[in-house]
């Protein structure tokens, strides 16, 4: 009788023991997926990121060319907010994607951007997309 007692608990206990295997191998499946899946879309953000700095970086060099060879003393304040964001863009941490204040910095150097293409009375449209990035006029 004792071993049918034991059969009768096994066919019992089959389904707890089935639904903790099945919890484990997809906890396990789920979270090296998890990991992939992060990795794929840090990479694309990051791309994103690099991309929207290197444009106003570009932009910013050009108008620095271009202020430096004929500023007068009107210019002068478009000189200087164009350093500004120059030395803001220069102190980007692009290696170190933990920092902690890494949205705030790119929303300053967004902000200075905007402030220096009103001075400037340029009307950029910055646009990320799968086919093409960049800055257009």
């Amino acid at each position: 009788m004792a071993g049918s007692e034991d059969l009768f608990d096994a066919i019992v206990m089959a389904d707890d023991r089935f639904r903790g295997e099945g919890y484990r191998e997809g906890y396990e499946e789920g979270s090296s997926l998890g990991i992939i899946e992060g990795r794929q879309q840090g990479t694309v953000y990051g791309a994103k990121i690099g991309s929207e700095i290197g444009c106003y970086q570009g932009f910013a060099f050009a108008w620095r060319g271009l202020l430096h060879s004929c500023a007068t003393e009107k210019d002068s304040k478009k000189v200087k907010v164009l350093e500004s964001l120059i030395g803001m863009i220069e102190k980007f941490p692009y290696d170190d994607p933990t920092y902690a204040r890494l949205h705030e910095d790119l929303d300053r150097i967004r902000g200075k951007f905007k402030q220096l293409c009103s001075l400037l009375n340029v009307q950029p449209d910055f646009k990320i997309s799968a086919e093409r990035s960049g800055l257009s006029f």
